[in-house]
């Protein structure tokens, strides 16, 4: 998995990167120095890679999490050794289910915003679980299952035309059969604590996304009083339009 995520967000982004100019290590004064980077459940930490790239290319200290899907309180777990280890201001960033993940870790001292892509946005005493049986019901929705273990997959067959509908269909279908799968627990914890309550905070809604509706994502950033950016992107908006979200990670880290 990956691998084949590094050979995604490579042939993505070699336009971009063979055409941007070099760009110079320093960061804007008083900036957060720090981005930690969530990603969400089916998929691992190199979905982030595209939107990493840009930032360590303009000076900012990146850490990708790599979440274990095992349980909310183990990717809670691994996202607070990450920011056990940055030195000052920091951007926490979620995706997807990473969202869930950011809003129980980001009451760090440390975390000096939450930026929110595509993510689901609870508040305490909400699961995914809970959160899911709001709003319109969308194809990807639908297509969650759980296998004999408990452990929940995206059907193969929806995942490509759900997820990542603006991905090369060749990707998708790849990226359907090399999933990563959250385990049912995670699905039904309820989080302890909504550090959005506290933080500035910042949304990327995905205007075209079939998994986590657009009119759900709008209900969560304003609730949250997020400052938001749409982008005309499917759920994996975090690849297609890594620029733009990686502009809004950029605006979280002049938080002051």
């Amino acid at each position: 998995m990956r691998n084949l995520l590094l050979s995604v967000a490579t042939v993505l982004m070699a336009g971009v990167t063979l055409a941007a100019p070099v760009q110079s290590a320093q960061l804007p004064k008083g900036a957060a120095h720090n981005i930690v980077l969530v990603h969400g459940a089916f998929v691992d930490e190199t979905s982030w890679k595209p939107v990493a790239d840009i930032l360590t290319k303009k000076g900012y200290n990146v850490t990708l999490v790599e979440n274990p899907l095992t349980s909310l309180a183990a990717d809670v777990d691994a996202t607070k050794q990450a920011l056990a280890k940055q030195n000052g201001k920091t951007v926490l960033v979620g995706h997807s289910w990473g969202g869930v993940v950011i809003t129980q870790a980001g009451d760090d001292p440390k975390v000096s915003a939450l930026v929110y892509v595509s993510a689901f946005a609870p508040d305490v005493g909400e699961s995914l679980a809970s959160l899911s049986k709001s709003g319109p019901a969308t194809e990807g929705a639908a297509a969650i299952h759980p296998d004999e273990k408990g452990n929940l997959y995206i059907d193969p067959k929806v995942f490509p035309s759900a997820v990542a509908a603006d991905l090369p269909p060749e990707i998708a279908e790849s990226l359907a059969n090399h999933q990563l799968p959250l385990n049912h627990t995670a699905f039904e914890a309820p989080v302890g604590k909504a550090a959005w309550r506290d933080k500035p905070t910042f949304y990327v809604i995905s205007t075209k996304d079939k998994v986590i509706a657009p009119e759900v994502q709008k209900i969560f950033a304003n609730r949250m009083k997020a400052q938001t950016k749409e982008v005309a992107g499917s759920h994996a908006s975090l690849v297609v339009h890594a620029k733009e979200v990686a502009a809004v990670i950029e605006k979280a880290a002049l938080v002051k």
